[in-house]
């Protein structure tokens, strides 16, 4: 039986982005030995769209009031790389990791696998 996923961020600046998902998004982490931190992640869930090109992967962070998340990211200095777009299925937005790589946040409009 399948337990759980694990997602891999590649990062130019793995160690920042580490502290960044440690003391900003407040992930809980273990160590996997050698200061190896791998983190906790929210209730997750997955969807496969038809791809135009090679197939590829994606992460978004998905959050209730994208509004509120990003007051208090704003607040702890991090920047919000792009305006929120109104989508379908979600309002749409990205911030900034210290490694100069965006993490998309999104509040869905659609109902949510991992509540039910």
């Amino acid at each position: 039986m399948i337990s759980g996923a694990h997602v891999i961020l590649y990062s130019d600046d793995a160690e920042a982005d580490r502290a960044f998902i440690r003391d900003v998004l407040d992930f809980p982490g273990v160590d996997a030995g050698g200061g190896w931190l791998i983190f906790a992640l929210p209730p997750s869930e997955v969807a496969v769209h038809p791809a135009d090109g090679p197939p590829r992967h994606e992460l978004y962070l998905m959050c209730d009031d994208l509004d509120s998340q990003l007051d208090a990211f704003r607040a702890k200095g991090v920047e919000v790389t792009r305006p929120v777009s109104e989508q379908r299925w979600g309002r749409l937005t990205a911030i900034r990791l210290p490694s100069g790589a965006e993490l998309p946040l999104y509040e869905p409009l659609h109902p949510t696998a991992h509540g039910s």
